[in-house]
């Protein structure tokens, strides 16, 4: 049977309930100005080694999983560091192999290799549970997470999440264009958020992807979970979120809204209500514990 889904319509942040606790959210976690935590570099055996800053503090901590070429360097990865630092929890933000200050090229990459650079800083980078905030692509790794480190998960905050997102889109593709595309092994991605308008994605990073897909059957999943999508998402719509809640197996899934939220939902009242989203989080699981 699947779990009950609570689903509300953010118009804007001043339909919140007041948080548990009053959240002081400073200037500088609405606008995302970058906090002064040093860039560390872990080493991995046979790897490429993965830049990540890291805020000691408290438990549940907060691990923050940047999208598709992204990096740590935000404004909603700066943000939640001003803030987990006002409540003293622990923070941590890395960038993927191949991406921002960690080695590697992005062109060797698979969804694969991030799920296991996510992996990787669960299993040695932070202690304990951790509430995982994911945007777009990070929300689908979110997932991945979750499903081979139950253990290491309380929580899941999933803004913009792009579950199964390569593969949905080329697979909605005409027949003719992916049979283009299968004989140049390249498919270039139209985006505004690339510099050059568009991504490259090779035909065996598309294969590797399906590998990944978790929309398909019930994800057996059983901690909070948190999803933030704006109704005016033009790369992943909104009711790829609303599949992740109706395959989540869990009772305490919410599907938050937002009226006139874009992709990247880095509106300053975006940021409020992702922050008050996990300190709600975090005010509860400090409850239940």
């Amino acid at each position: 049977m699947a779990a009950t889904v609570s689903t509300v319509l953010r118009n804007s942040c001043s339909l919140l309930r007041a948080p548990a606790r009053t959240v002081m959210l400073k200037p500088a976690a609405a606008a995302g100005v970058r906090h002064k935590t040093t860039v560390q570099y872990a080493a991995r055996p046979g790897l490429p080694k993965l830049a990540y800053r890291k805020l000691a503090g408290k438990s549940p901590g907060v691990v923050f999983l940047p999208g598709f070429a992204s990096n740590m360097g935000g404004q909603k990865a700066e943000a939640l560091e001003e803030f987990c630092k006002s409540l003293g929890h622990s923070y941590l933000r890395f960038d993927y192999t191949g991406c921002g200050s960690s080695e590697g090229q992005m062109s060797d990459c698979t969804l694969g290799t991030w799920k296991k650079d996510t992996l990787f800083v669960l299993e040695e980078l932070v202690e304990g549970p951790q509430i995982l905030v994911g945007s777009s692509m990070g929300g689908w790794l979110m997932l991945l997470a979750a499903l081979a480190r139950p253990e290491m998960v309380a929580a899941l905050v999933g803004i913009s999440a792009a579950a199964d997102h390569f593969v949905t889109a080329y697979n909605a593709l005409p027949i003719e264009t992916k049979k283009g595309i299968e004989e140049k092994g390249l498919w270039t991605m139209p985006s505004k958020h690339s510099e050059s308008g568009s991504y490259t994605l090779s035909v065996d990073f598309l294969r590797e992807a399906e590998l990944h897909c978790v929309l398909q059957s019930p994800i057996p999943l059983h901690c909070p979970v948190r999803l933030i999508h704006g109704l005016e998402d033009s790369d992943v719509p909104w009711h790829v979120s609303m599949q992740v809640a109706d395959r989540v197996l869990s009772d305490d899934v919410d599907v938050i809204l937002r009226k006139h939220g874009q992709h990247r939902m880095s509106e300053k009242d975006d940021i409020k209500l992702m922050v008050y989203t996990i300190d709600d989080l975090i005010d509860k699981l400090t409850t239940l514990g």
